[in-house]
């Protein structure tokens, strides 16, 4: 199967210098996509900025803004037949970026932000018989946020977390995750690391499909 990743946060530049972002490791969406690759899936990873070395078997594309990721998303979509959609894209940009470096006396106290593009709005012409899957990171239960953005969406599967524990946030090795699914099925996993999470994920999608 062709299976797209998406990982990673994105960075909002305020000034050649500055930016917006936050706190994602791309630890999620690397495991899936290694997941991917280690059963035998050709697998594509369009990354935002993170630490981490590119799975192997693994065509990478690196982005750092939102419409970059949007970009190369909307491209290579049509290649794809699962869209795995766990980058943390950041939600708000900065409304104008300024070409040179802010000077902190001169910087101005309010920044005024305007929305990222919605990848996952955009690209839902795109759909047809391809199986997308979404992510949904929330302080607390996170499920009754995820069952409004699935069905918002058009979303095959969510896989739903809650940042909150210390165990299952940014930028650990471990995740705790619920999938919820347009059926309307829920399962919820125990805590897991993010490469079984991972794996979890991509068994979901072969499962879906047959």
């Amino acid at each position: 199967m062709r299976i797209l990743v998406t990982a990673g946060p994105t960075r909002e530049p305020i000034d050649p210098v500055r930016f917006i972002s936050n706190r994602s490791s791309g630890k999620m969406g690397y495991a899936v996509a290694r997941a991917a690759a280690q059963r035998g899936h050709e697998v594509r990873l369009v990354s935002g900025p993170v630490a981490l070395p590119a799975p192997d078997g693994v065509a990478l594309t690196r982005v750092t803004t939102a419409q970059e990721m949007l970009a190369a998303v909307a491209a290579q979509t049509p290649w794809c037949e699962a869209l795995v959609m766990a980058a943390a894209v950041a939600d708000w940009r900065p409304a104008g970026v300024s070409a040179v470096k802010l000077k902190k006396r001169a910087a101005p106290l309010r920044l005024e932000l305007e929305p990222t593009p919605d990848i996952l709005r955009e690209i839902a012409p795109l759909k047809g018989r391809r199986l997308y899957v979404g992510f949904c990171a929330e302080s607390g239960d996170p499920r009754p946020e995820a069952r409004r953005k699935r069905a918002a969406k058009g979303l095959d599967l969510i896989v739903a977390n809650d940042i909150s524990r210390a165990d299952a946030g940014f930028e650990v090795d471990t995740n705790q995750v619920w999938f919820i699914a347009a059926d309307g099925t829920e399962r919820e996993l125990p805590l897991l690391s993010k490469e079984a999470v991972g794996r979890e994920i991509v068994l979901w999608i072969e499962s879906f499909r047959r």
